[in-house]
C-alpha cells in the first residue's frame, strides 16, 4: 500500500528551511508556537465531532479516538503553559488558518460516517493521518532548528516541550497507518477506497498548508491550481459541484488579503527598511523571491 507524505512548500522549501528562519525571530517563533497550541486544541474539537458521528461504532475506533483526544489536550496544555511562561499571546493566531482551510476543502458528504459508516471512517482516518504527518515533520524540524540555535534558557524550554509532544504525534501516525492498512486488507475494493482517500486528503492537506504559507503575488492563482489538484482526485461527476462551491472564495481569498495587510503592518512597525528591501521584492517575485531571501539569510 502506498504511503502518502506531505510535500515541501511549492515543492521547493522544506520544514527545516522554514523553522531555521522562524527560531531566529522571537515574535515569529512565539506566533508559530501559538499556532501549534491552537491546532492541538482545535483537533480535540474535530476528533470529538468524529466520535459523535460514529455514535459508538466501531467500539475500538471510538476508544482509540478518545485516547487521541486526551493526548492532543495534553499537548495543548503543555504549549499553553509554555506560552504563558514566556509572556506570549494565547489568542487565535493571526493570518490564514491551516485548519479552517482544510475544513473548507473537505467534501463533507464523503467525510460523514452517518451517510456511509465505512467510507466515512476511511475518509476520517486518511484526513487525520496526513495532518499528523505534517505535524511530525514540523515538530522534528523545529527540534533540529532549536539544536542549531543559541542554547538560551528560552530555546531549551521550547525544545524540551516539543520533544515531549513529538513521540506521541509519531504514535498517532503509526496508529493511523495500522487502521488504514487493516481496512485496506479487507478486500481489493477496500484497498482502492483507502488509496483514493489517501490521495485525496494528501492533496487537500497540501492545499491547506500552502494557503497558510503563501501570501506573495499570484497566491490566489496558486490556490486555484491546488483546488484543481484536489478535484482531480475525485470521480469526474463530483468535480463540477465541488469546484463551483469553492472556486469563488478561493479566487477572492479574503483571509489572504487580511494576512497580507497584517504582515505589512507588523514589518513596517518593526523595520520599515526591511519592508522595502526584503518583503516587497519577495512579494512581487513570489516563490522565487522567497527562495532567494532564504539563501541570503543563510549565507
Amino acid at each position: 500500500m502506498a504511503v502518502a507524505y506531505p510535500r515541501k512548500f511549492q515543492n521547493a522549501i522544506g520544514a527545516r528551511d522554514i523553522l531555521t528562519q522562524v527560531v531566529r525571530d522571537r515574535e515569529l517563533h512565539l506566533i508559530t508556537l501559538n499556532r501549534y497550541r491552537y491546532s492541538e486544541q482545535r483537533s480535540c474539537k474535530d476528533l470529538t465531532e468524529v466520535i459523535e458521528q460514529l455514535n459508538g461504532q466501531p467500539r475500538e475506533l471510538v476508544r482509540d479516538l478518545s485516547h487521541h483526544i486526551s493526548d492532543e489536550a495534553r499537548h495543548a496544555m503543555w504549549l499553553t503553559d509554555l506560552l504563558l511562561e514566556l509572556g506570549a499571546d494565547v489568542g487565535t493566531p493571526p493570518g490564514s488558518s491551516y485548519i479552517d482551510e482544510f475544513d473548507r476543502l473537505i467534501d463533507r458528504d464523503s467525510y460523514d460516517p452517518k451517510r456511509n459508516l465505512e467510507d466515512g471512517i476511511i475518509a476520517a482516518l486518511a484526513a487525520i493521518n496526513i495532518t499528523e504527518k505534517r505535524g511530525c515533520e514540523y515538530f522534528s524540524a523545529h527540534i533540529y532548528a532549536l539544536k542549531q540555535a543559541p542554547q538560551t534558557e528560552e530555546n531549551i524550554k521550547i525544545r524540551e516541550t516539543i520533544e515531549k509532544i513529538l513521540p506521541e504525534e509519531a504514535g498517532h501516525v503509526r496508529w493511523g497507518n495500522r487502521w488504514l492498512a487493516q481496512l485496506a486488507d479487507k478486500s481489493p475494493e477496500h484497498r482502492q477506497k483507502v488509496e483514493e482517500a489517501k490521495r485525496k486528503y494528501a492533496a487537500i492537506e497540501q492545499a491547506a498548508f500552502e494557503a497558510g504559507m503563501d501570501i506573495t503575488l499570484g497566491a490566489e492563482l496558486r490556490r486555484v491550481a491546488n483546488l484543481l489538484e484536489v478535484a482531480n482526485t475525485m470521480p469526474m461527476w463530483e468535480r463540477p459541484q465541488y469546484l463551483m462551491e469553492r472556486l469563488p472564495q478561493t479566487l477572492l481569498a479574503p483571509d489572504l488579503q487580511l494576512t497580507r495587510i497584517n504582515a505589512v503592518q507588523r514589518i513596517w512597525e518593526r523595520d520599515p527598511q526591511a519592508l522595502m528591501e526584503r518583503f516587497v521584492p519577495m512579494f512581487l517575485n513570489g516563490i522565487k523571491g522567497m527562495q532567494n531571501n532564504r539563501k541570503k539569510t543563510t549565507v
